[in-house]
């Protein structure tokens, strides 16, 4: 009998990763296998150092195992070069990161703007002030990163991943630089989209509260899957 894995956006199977600290092989991940549904939101958790943010570059094709496999909608990421990887992530995946990741010398429009262009996207400014609007930030397209809050930029974030209508938007501590008023914002912005596109969330987090919102968990421990 076999398995119907057409349904799965994300498959990772064996996943190892280590790196050599000096001439010591260091474990960051052992043998992870795990299995994300199309539309399935999903919180990885663990203590710091667990392996949490590896397995998030790894997923997502920025890293690559030392051995294993990744499949991001059945496309085999192991046997794809650098830039078949950048293309397939520009094609089919969003980010949202802790430190915000905006370009500096653009504005908040030109942030969100910049990807939908890359990609060819005709009508990239209308859906960017789309996007900058939906987030509260209609009035704040023309400001640069520094003019803008902490949470006004990773509300820039929300925007520039969302625009581009991912299949799948990894988040990575997208509340760690933000106080808990502004981060249950971010937190109601971040789902209330997702759930509107029936986009993949897979969510790193330390927050209980976050992980509480997704339908499921897969919890780390030393770069293992305890649960």
């Amino acid at each position: 009998m076999t398995t119907d894995t057409s349904s799965y956006i994300v498959r990772v199977e064996q996943l190892n990763k280590q790196i050599l600290s000096g001439n010591i092989p260091l474990q960051i991940l052992s043998d992870i296998n795990l299995n994300i549904a199309q539309g399935e939101a999903i919180a990885i958790v663990g203590a710091s150092g667990s392996g949490k943010s590896t397995l998030l570059s790894l997923m997502a094709g920025i890293d690559t195992p030392s051995s294993g496999r990744v499949w991001l909608n059945n496309q085999d990421l192991t046997t794809l070069d650098e830039d078949g990887r950048a293309l397939l992530r520009a094609q089919q995946v969003g980010f949202v990161f802790q430190s915000f990741h905006l370009l500096p010398n653009l504005t908040a429009l030109e942030n969100v703007m910049l990807p939908l262009e890359l990609a060819s996207n005709p009508a990239a400014k209308r859906s960017a002030q789309d996007y900058l609007s939906r987030v509260g930030l209609a009035q704040r397209v023309h400001h640069y990163p520094r003019q803008l809050s902490g949470g006004e930029q990773q509300r820039v974030a929300i925007a520039r991943a969302f625009a581009a209508h991912p299949k799948v938007l990894f988040a990575d501590e997208v509340t760690g630089n933000l106080d808990g008023k502004t981060g249950a914002h971010i937190a109601d912005l971040l789902f209330e989209l997702n759930a509107e596109q029936q986009t993949t969330l897979v969510l790193v987090t330390h927050e209980e509260s976050l992980a509480q919102r997704c339908q499921r968990r897969v919890e780390l421990e030393n770069g293992k899957i305890t649960s």
